[in-house]
């Protein structure tokens, strides 16, 4: 077995354990009878538009990294571009092990295009690094909006308006093209976290919650922070203990707190799982076949 395998293989068992050990966490403190009738009693219609606001999000995620693409020269149809990317989200919460759904988009568009996988990788990065500052800019917004955290205004404003600025002149040092456009990638971006806020929202709604959302939000915009780093099975379980250590901090109900989390992650998987269609039609990407596991772990390497 090679040293390449051996460390997939690790990773892959760590993050199920990991996820395994959070849930149990999770599960051992919350009413699994609660959970369930907080279910049967939520509102589809509610949970439809919850959905809807998800995908408009990762319609405009995928527009966003084919402008990265654009920037190092790889000119694909939007079309394209989103199909491989649900087949990448796919990957990434089904199929956790190996490099996931960015391996195969390094791959194919490595194979299809001739473009050095690891500049493919710098715009995934500057890709996902946009995603996490809109995430923090919002995040930020928030904070100062809810006193109870005993946050002075101007710590989070700072330090939002430092990075920003380390974060621009990171991106045109290494990304000189892309950084021209940087406002209309960022836009985008902010774009994409308000629709998932406006998910959440719906969620809220559709389990007939009227009380104060901001505390909510709050940890939902912390779980996001929490499921970028990939220590958990699509994110699966650190949400959730972000939602119910954070229902203990505000005094809130940690059943709906948990139940937000959970039904984010079935919203997530309903849109996930229509990239399997490329697994049985590859053809719609132009591939006979997806690519065996050992040209994915070497993909990033050209």
């Amino acid at each position: 077995m090679t040293k390449q395998k051996l460390w997939s293989i690790t990773k892959l068992v760590l993050k199920i354990g990991i996820t395994a050990l959070s849930l149990y966490l999770v599960f051992s403190r919350v009413s699994l009878k609660d959970l369930e009738e907080a279910m049967t009693t939520s509102d589809p219609i509610f949970f439809l538009l919850a959905f809807i606001s998800f995908c408009i999000s990762q319609v405009i995620t995928s527009r966003r990294l084919n402008g990265f693409f654009r920037g190092i020269g790889l000119q694909l149809t939007e079309w394209y571009n989103f199909k491989l990317y649900l087949l990448g989200m796919f990957y990434n919460l089904f199929l956790p092990g190996g490099i996931g759904g960015d391996g195969y988009k390094i791959f194919f568009l490595r194979k299809k295009f001739g473009v050095k996988g690891r500049r493919i990788l710098k715009a995934i990065f500057f890709d996902r690094l946009s995603g996490l500052w809109a995430l923090c800019l919002i995040t930020v917004g928030l904070i100062i909006f809810m006193p109870q955290l005993n946050i002075p205004s101007w710590m989070p404003i700072v330090a939002i308006c430092v990075g920003t600025m380390i974060y621009f002149l990171l991106m045109k040092k290494v990304f000189p093209d892309y950084s021209k456009t940087f406002f209309m990638t960022h836009f985008r971006a902010i774009c994409v976290q308000s629709f998932q806020l406006i998910s959440a929202i719906c969620l809220l709604y559709a389990l007939h919650f009227d009380g104060k959302f901001s505390p909510y939000l709050f940890m939902f915009l912390a779980s996001s922070l929490v499921a970028v780093f990939p220590f958990t099975v699509g994110g699966l379980g650190a949400r959730e203990v972000v939602f119910l250590y954070g229902a203990e901090i505000f005094n809130l109900d940690p059943h709906l707190a948990v139940l937000i989390s959970l039904l984010y992650y079935f919203v997530a998987a309903l849109m996930s799982i229509t990239g399997s269609y490329f697994i049985f039609h590859p053809q719609a990407l132009g591939e006979r076949e997806l690519p065996k596991k050992e040209e994915n772990e070497d993909a990033v390497e050209g």
